[in-house]
């Protein structure tokens, strides 16, 4: 079937497409109500249907052969450490686990918050809470206390589980000073907290509440799966609010399985056996899908990477763990791919390695880029796919369906919409707009399977908060246009558009523009308040590695470049040569804080910040500059 034909089917007839793909799945009861409404009015999927996802995962694996199949990799260059777990082991070490979670009371409906490392034992843990039908709410490992806190009141989680400590590239971070002072400061207490002792660092057990990992695990009782119904939730994953407090994207067990089993073929193109590596971490929602869930739904090999792109030990990284474990796909962020291309510009660590089975990289989390697509496919010989999609979907909204059929790619564009997923763009009354015109990306209600159903314990913040910008439709608050092919261009989140004496201009097309200087590894635009022309766009620009010119000139080459690509009209006329950028661990440019520091406004610092000296970094550069409001 071409992918025009199964799109039309998707959008035509959700209800009959979605029926056909939940028959993929070993329901322990088929679903009857495909397509039906909640108590919200909110459309679900799957609600009388009857499954549990842990089951799906390893025991229906299990059960038809493929015990002895390799279902995870675990490859930690900061320890040394490799393991390989087949799908029969990893099936008993998580009933097992989900016996020392029910031995604590854990039953279905109960949350569980999880603050692991990337270690195996993460994904055990994820997989024992599914199997007894309970929650579970993965936290990234490191977050600071106050931010745990947060999560464990919004969630009040019977159960947490943690590890002694995580390990970055020169560094032991101890995790459980973290957990102990977010339980201190959070009104809601856990009855217990399981640790996993690592070697890196012993943790202090507090007597009563904490229960060693280990010790429990090697006397436990296994457990069995717990039926749930397609509509009970599976986890609950937080995501930055623009409250301050955050959202609690809630994901359901029918839909989520449905979907992820559907993507792994229809858009990834792998099949069981195969081996596919999501470079991302358990605690976003990439890891949730790509990590954990897709893979082994899929009967796939996945890989738990304990390093980084660049640094365990250089930007050879993501090539020698191809190489090693013949990965057919990569999916990783932009911003890796740019910490390479800033460490190793001309590509030439990979002649260490044999890339023949790797198939495709794909890409996702951030905007992709031109200059950072050209540069991997140039170095790598291989189809880089852009795909866009959001912690609230689960899933790609917009990609290249290379199991359906694969659509001829364009730089800067995130190609078209996936099944169920109808993209419109539209005005600022909610008229759709047409081919060219940038607008407000929004998508046409029904949402597909897996997307979020409401945000935990507060529907009203869901409502709010996505879907009355534009009734009938989901408000992704991102903005971006089709072409006349429609192809999908994300150019960015709608406070990226910035109005420079009237005209609406992206940032996200000027970085593409700066970002093609050969000087430039990483760039981000921001527009900030001007008396004159209401705002005005400013470069900030990380050189590459070795580069060495001089700022001015490079101010004027960038000027140059933007007015010849985008016209006068941008008045683009300052870049500024900084060391740092800041970020969120994920990799996303935190372009919203840097607009406010310029604007001398009041901000909040969020949670997902990896680096926050980075920020008096930022703040230092525009003083000096003259870049900040009084």
């Amino acid at each position: 079937m071409s992918y025009q034909a199964e799109y039309s089917k998707s959008i035509n007839t959700p209800d009959v497409f979605w029926a056909e793909k939940a028959q993929d799945l070993a329901w322990y009861k088929q679903p009857e109500k495909i397509l039906s409404k909640d108590e919200n009015g909110i459309d679900r999927w799957f609600a009388d249907g009857e499954l549990n996802t842990a089951y799906l995962a390893l025991d229906y694996h299990v059960e038809n052969g493929r015990g002895d199949n390799i279902a995870i990799i675990y490859d930690s260059p900061v320890t040394g450490q490799k393991r390989k777990i087949s799908y029969s082991a990893l099936r008993d070490e998580v009933a097992k686990f989900a016996g020392v979670l029910k031995s604590q009371g854990v039953e279905k409906g109960d949350r569980v918050v999880i603050y692991m490392p990337m270690v195996p034992e993460a994904l055990v843990a994820m997989l024992a809470v599914a199997r007894l039908g309970a929650i579970h709410s993965v936290v990234f490992g490191g977050f600071a206390p106050h931010e745990l806190a947060v999560r464990i009141d919004d969630a009040e989680p019977k159960v947490i589980v943690s590890a002694s400590c995580g390990i970055e590239i020169s560094k032991v971070i101890e995790y459980k000073p973290m957990l102990d002072q977010a339980i201190e400061k959070s009104a809601y207490k856990p009855s217990a907290c399981i640790i996993l002792q690592r070697p890196e660092a012993k943790a202090t057990m507090i007597e009563g509440r904490d229960i060693d990992w280990s010790e429990a695990a090697a006397h436990a009782e296994p457990a069995d799966c717990v039926p749930v119904k397609g509509t009970d939730p599976l986890y609950i994953l937080y995501t930055s609010g623009t409250t301050g407090k955050p959202k609690g994207v809630v994901r359901d067990n029918g839909g989520h399985a449905v979907a992820m089993k559907y993507s792994m073929k229809s858009i990834y193109n792998v099949e069981a056996g195969d081996v596919f590596w999501a470079a991302s971490d358990v605690g976003w929602v990439v890891g949730h899908s790509y990590i954990v869930y897709g893979p082994l739904l899929a009967g796939c090999t996945t890989i738990v990477y304990e390093g980084k792109p660049v640094r365990t030990p250089d930007a050879g990284a993501f090539w020698r763990v191809c190489e090693e474990y013949d990965v057919k796909v990569l999916f990783s962020a932009p911003t890796a791919f740019r910490a390479i291309k800033k460490e190793d510009p001309e590509g030439k660590l990979l002649a260490n390695y044999d890339l023949s089975n790797l198939r495709t990289i794909f890409m996702a989390g951030e905007r992709l880029d031109p200059p950072t697509y050209h540069w991997t496919m140039d170095v790598t010989g291989k189809p880089v796919i852009d795909h866009w999609w959001q912690t609230e979907t689960g899933w790609a909204i917009c990609g290249n369906m290379t199991g359906i059929e694969t659509l001829p790619p364009k730089a800067g564009s995130a190609t078209v919409p996936i099944s169920g997923f109808n993209v419109q763009i539209l005005d600022p009354d909610g008229n759709e707009l047409p081919a060219g015109e940038q607008g407000a990306i929004a998508l046409k209600l029904p949402l597909p399977p897996s997307c979020l159903p409401t945000v935990w314990g507060d529907y009203e913040r869901f409502r709010t908060g996505y879907l009355t910008d534009y009734p009938g439709y989901y408000c992704s608050g991102d903005g971006g246009y089709k072409d006349e092919d429609g192809y999908v261009f994300i150019m960015g989140r709608t406070d990226d558009v910035i109005n420079v004496a009237g005209h609406r201009l992206s940032t996200g097309e000027m970085e593409e523009i700066v970002a093609g200087h050969p000087a430039v590894a990483e760039c981000a635009v921001i527009g900030i308040n001007d008396p004159l022309k209401g705002q005005q766009p400013i470069g900030f620009v990380l050189l590459k590695n070795g580069i060495d010119i001089d700022g001015k000139q490079l101010e004027s080459e960038l000027v140059a470049l933007v007015r010849k690509e985008i016209g006068a009209v941008a008045c683009f006329k300052r870049a500024v040569v900084v060391d740092r950028l800041p970020k969120t661990r994920s990799g996303k440019i935190l372009r919203k804080l840097m607009r406010q520091i310029a604007d001398g406004q009041d901000y909040t610092v969020p949670s997902t910040i990896d680096d926050p000296v980075s920020l008096s970094v930022i703040e230092d550069v525009m003083s000096k500059n003259g870049l900040i409001s009084e």
